[in-house]
């Protein structure tokens, strides 16, 4: 790993730069990444790569390049490595430093998309330049991808590219994205890792109920709104029902095995509660409470223009996500908890993914966080909300998410996205940075199974 050390240190400068870009999708098209995707063709370019920087709008900009294999592992095709340049807004009162700022204090980088998710943009900028230097080749052609509109609907990012321009992504098999290979702390010495398999679909609802207009101060029992309120409260209080899908299955198993859990009788069959089986799994719960089931949370409310006059119409949002194979029952549960007076819609909507958890990539990927953190424990992961992985599947990729980071005991990694103070360790980065190169350069041939602790999936159960 000569010249890594070098890697490392660029990963953190080029986090810090990234950050300095205030890249913040407001949604509904309001955001502006093309001084970023500059910066990052700049520094492709810089290291003797031909990245293109295409824009889907003005403003809305991406770069793609791909770094020539050196054949060894020619027969399983590319792989592509995206990650996205835009973020969530932040506000700056509510920070301890500037979330624009890239200021690195104490060791630590702080601002808007440090962990979500420019700092693996670093790391892959930084490797693609280290390999440049000392004449590195990976031994599958490597794609990557920087992409704008992740935070919102993908229209000017992920989703346009594979729409006009699918040949940039030519031969490519896999891809990894955003989320998994982080360090979670589920108890003294016990290190979990997380690899993402699946992640849930996006449903996002637009309700709309509709009544009689008319004067607030008279009887009405077609009120809109009065509609639209009991609908909103009965889809906030469903209980979804425990479904566990394949990789979820196996995460509940690995995390059990590694925490010394006891799983209650029937968990298997959906015997149980969801709630039931979460709190048997302890803090380690946390990796699968938000996958072990649907889910709809409303979010918006929209009626009325005045306090004397009742409208006659209503509408509220939803954010749904929807497992693997259970988009019916979500559909058909909105028909219920909705009922005859209000009517509902997608606003927009995600395919859900599941990919092999057994898939010789899988194994690697492992590989290459046991060999950073030896004594962890590696388990499949689903994961709760969406990515641009769902983007790419729709050119027959396989997609997984994969952006290590060896985090120390103490810091909250899920209260680092979309949330206040988002920072992140440079010796958090700096492994990043070693366990990608680990991953990127090893061949097929080291995705067998080794001796000692590593993890291998088998017949869709982990086991260790």
């Amino acid at each position: 790993m000569s010249g890594l050390a070098d890697a490392e240190a660029e990963a953190a400068r080029l986090a810090a730069d990234l950050i300095r870009f205030d890249t913040t999708n407001s949604g509904g098209g309001n955001g502006c990444e093309r001084p970023a995707a500059e910066y990052v063709a700049a520094q492709l370019a810089e290291a003797g790569l031909e990245p293109v920087l295409l824009e889907a709008a003005p403003g809305r900009a991406n770069v793609v390049v791909r770094i020539p294999g050196d054949g060894v592992d020619r027969a399983r095709g590319a792989l592509l490595l995206h990650g996205h340049l835009d973020v969530v807004p932040a506000d700056p009162a509510d920070w301890a430093v500037h979330p624009f700022s890239g200021e690195i204090r104490d060791g630590v980088l702080w601002g808007r998309g440090a962990v979500d998710m420019k700092n693996a943009d670093a790391v892959l900028l930084a490797l693609a330049r280290q390999w440049a230097r000392d004449g590195t080749r990976p031994h599958r052609d490597i794609v990557l991808a920087f992409t704008a509109d992740e935070e919102d609907t993908a229209e000017f990012g992920a989703r346009w590219l594979v729409e006009r321009h699918p040949e940039l992504f030519e031969g490519c098999t896999e891809a990894i994205g955003e989320s998994g290979a982080f360090t979670f702390h589920a108890g003294p010495g016990q290190r979990l890792y997380p690899v993402a398999s699946a992640e849930r679909g996006t449903a996002w609802l637009k309700l709309t109920a509709r009544g009689r207009a008319g004067h607030g101060s008279k009887p009405n029992p077609e009120n809109a709104v009065t509609r639209l309120a009991g609908a909103v409260t009965r889809i906030g209080a469903h209980t979804w029902p425990l479904r566990l899908i394949p990789t979820v299955r196996a995460a509940v198993e690995a995390i059990a095995a590694a925490t010394g859990a006891a799983l209650p009788a029937g968990w298997l069959d959906g015997g149980v509660a969801a709630d039931e089986l979460l709190a048997a799994l302890g803090t380690g719960g946390v990796l699968v409470s938000g996958t072990v089931r649907n889910s709809a949370n409303p979010t918006m409310l929209q009626a009325g223009y005045k306090i004397n006059v009742i409208p006659g119409e209503a509408v509220a949002y939803v954010d749904g996500r929807v497992l693997p194979g259970f988009e019916d029952e979500f559909a058909g549960t909105m028909d219920e908890l909705t009922g005859p007076e209000v009517s509902w819609e997608y606003a927009h909507r995600e395919i859900p993914l599941e990919a092999p958890p057994d898939a010789p990539l899988m194994t690697q990927m492992a590989s290459a966080l046991l060999a950073e953190d030896p004594g962890s424990v590696v388990v499949p992961y689903c994961m709760s909300g969406g990515t641009d992985g769902k983007q790419f599947a729709r050119l027959g990729m396989t997609c997984y998410g994969f952006t290590p980071l060896v985090l120390p005991a103490g810091y909250d990694y899920y209260a680092m996205f979309h949330g206040t103070d988002e920072r992140v360790p440079l010796s958090a980065l700096a492994a990043g940075v070693r366990v990608m190169h680990r991953l990127l350069t090893a061949t097929a041939a080291l995705a067998c199974r080794p001796a000692g602790n590593f993890p291998v999936f088998f017949q869709g159960h982990f086991r260790s």
